[in-house]
């Protein structure tokens, strides 16, 4: 029984929720990435040449050189073997940069909201009243005796 309150515990705290609700989100924003790179940039990319970089690869032998060179599928042609599959990783490093970029600019959003709110005057502490000065001095008396 203790350890299922313990765990009750733990996965109702804060941090684990915020971890899961960030996990979520991070999904879908992968989602949106990929979208990005791969319905508004590669297309544009494309006007210059090939649009599509996952099927672009280089055999690394003679099974793999002839499929590349009748144009078959990256998925094709690693069932005839070892191929250097760059144009996969072209897009996966072009889909990080852009996450990257949109990740600086979020945190470079929160940190000027964050210096603003700490360049905002703070309301003035009020000065302690007659009673909280004494029962500070009592307090403080009432330490040093103890000691």
């Amino acid at each position: 029984m203790a350890i299922l309150k313990e765990f009750k515990e733990f996965a109702i705290k804060g941090n684990v929720m915020d971890l899961a609700i960030g996990v979520i989100i991070g999904g879908a924003f992968h989602k949106i990435v990929d979208s990005v790179v791969n319905d508004l940039i590669m297309p544009i990319v494309g006007i210059f040449g090939n649009s599509d970089f996952s099927n672009l690869y280089v055999g690394l032998n003679k099974a793999t050189r002839l499929a590349e060179s009748q144009k078959i599928t990256l998925v094709e042609a690693k069932k005839l073997g070892p191929v250097f599959a760059w144009g996969n990783f072209v897009t996966v490093s072009i889909n990080f940069i852009i996450l990257a970029f949109i990740i600086f600019l979020m945190v470079q959003a929160i940190n000027r909201l964050k210096r603003k709110e700490a360049a905002q005057p703070t309301l003035p502490v009020a000065a302690p009243t007659t009673e909280e000065m004494l029962l500070t001095e009592i307090r403080d008396l009432l330490k040093t005796k103890s000691l």
